[in-house]
């Protein structure tokens, strides 16, 4: 166990550098000094509460905050309630959690980007998916985020996900409400691509505005196409021998009705023992990307889906715990930087002159998990006496509820479900003389 904790911790300590902690205090310095609640014991508490075990969100707070007082001895105390610990959060600007994201890219680029290069060209693929994640039924959040999908849904939130192919590894995220546009979050994420960037993505993300921006931005695209694309080639096309070709992509209304120039693409024809895939991409040169490679990356692409199965299953994010706008926006952003760091301490590297990542053997994400929650639970017995008096006092008044109640715990009525119908009560019918008889007759022979 003492191996792990220290692999654990430094394990951190390549992501989680002085120069990324120097910009997240560059990004914001709060005008409240004195403070309990300060830059770094809120950034480690909340990572911490998506990686320990516990029910509620009250033990999470106290097993995260116990552990940061164990790492941090010589340091001053965090506060000691969960409501303090929320109202603290609440006042961190979202521009400093998005400052972290975006100085941890910087040591994850230097670790894996180089390595997955795939051709000639040296383009990096980056897969590209978006899924919900469910909110309590609050008022505040249905007034705010709304409905996204059946009538009387609970409130949702967006997130679109880069991931680096073929490990899973979680690049940068965009969230928004339930209603998102996928589209736009894929535009608004173009900023964060490394360089010779390939955007992997599947038949949704389709249309000559959001192809115009990933080349606008100096990135390349391998999308799969459904009926909705309408291509056009020179000269005669046979159908069943076509593998691969060079197409012209102008839909009337959205790049000829306005003058737009039409896009010259490479069309792909993959076959599948259920279906052929048809991919499109702008690569136009078979050697830089032939067609074995393009069909090895958009296997690739299920490893977006699985990024999502770690999240909402492994992380136990299926749905969000926080009840305002502010504090949902902040948990499933530190969420997700947390899955993050897991995912990054997962991938297993070879040391040398440059870090060659190795993806056909990764680490189970479920196993460094495991690793994680059993260092921090080593960690939380060198605690002092009254130190870990102090834990299991805090544990015991978040397990327990002893308050009073004086109204019931449902406080609306929720959609599509059925009222209660109490049981009727039971019929009573009056004996005549032939059933009295019948009843006598029954009880003497039971007796005899």
């Amino acid at each position: 166990m003492r191996q792990t904790l220290v692999s654990f911790r430094a394990g951190l300590a390549q992501f989680l550098t002085p120069q990324v902690w120097k910009q997240v205090h560059q990004a914001w310095r709060p005008t409240q000094a004195a403070s309990r609640w300060t830059v770094q014991p809120l950034f480690w508490v909340l990572l911490t509460m998506t990686w320990c075990c516990g029910d509620s969100e009250g033990e999470r707070f106290a097993s995260a905050r116990a552990f940061y007082v164990a790492c941090h001895q010589k340091q001053r105390r965090p506060g000691a309630s969960l409501q303090g610990f929320q109202m603290a959060l609440a006042r961190l600007p979202m521009w400093v959690l998005r400052a972290l994201a975006t100085a941890l890219r910087h040591p994850l680029a230097r670790a894996f980007v180089d390595a997955l290069r795939i051709g000639p060209g040296g383009y990096v693929p980056v897969g590209c998916d978006g899924s919900r994640l469910e909110c309590p039924r609050a008022e505040q959040l249905q007034a705010r985020l709304g409905e996204a999908g059946k009538a009387d849904s609970a409130p949702t939130v967006y997130v679109s996900a880069l991931v680096l192919l073929p490990l899973g590894l979680l690049w940068s995220w965009r969230l928004g409400k339930g209603t998102a546009s996928e589209h736009h979050h894929l535009r608004c994420l173009l900023s964060t691509l490394p360089q010779r960037a390939l955007i992997v993505a599947d038949a949704f993300y389709q249309g000559y505005e959001l192809y115009a921006a990933i080349l606008a931005a100096k990135a390349s695209f391998l999308v799969r196409l459904s009926s909705r694309s309408r291509l056009h080639k020179d000269g005669a096309l046979r159908l069943e021998r076509f593998r691969q070709g060079v197409v012209y992509y102008w839909p009337e209304k959205t790049a000829q009705d306005q003058g737009k120039p039409p896009l010259r693409l490479r069309l792909l024809r993959v076959r599948g023992p259920k279906a052929d895939v048809w991919l499109l991409t702008n690569v136009l040169d078979p050697r830089e990307l032939n067609h074995r490679q393009i069909a090895q990356l958009y296997r690739w692409r299920w490893r977006n889906e699985g990024l999502f199965r770690y999240y909402k299953r492994m992380l136990a994010k299926v749905k969000l715990q926080s009840r305002t706008v502010a504090l949902v926006h902040r948990e499933a952003e530190g969420s997700l930087i947390a899955l993050q760091l897991l995912l990054a301490l997962a991938t297993p590297t070879r040391p040398g002159n440059a870090t060659r990542v190795v993806p056909d053997r990764p680490e189970s994400p479920r196993r460094m998990l495991l690793r994680i929650r059993g260092a921090i639970t080593e960690r939380l017995r060198t605690l002092g006496p009254r130190q870990f008096a102090a834990y299991q006092e805090m544990l015991e008044r978040v397990r327990c509820e002893d308050r009073w109640r004086t109204s019931p715990k449902v406080r609306q009525s929720w959609p599509r479900r059925k009222d209660h119908k109490p049981p009727k009560p039971p019929m009573i019918l009056t004996m005549d003389e032939a059933f009295k008889m019948k009843i006598s007759k029954a009880l003497q022979s039971q007796i005899a």
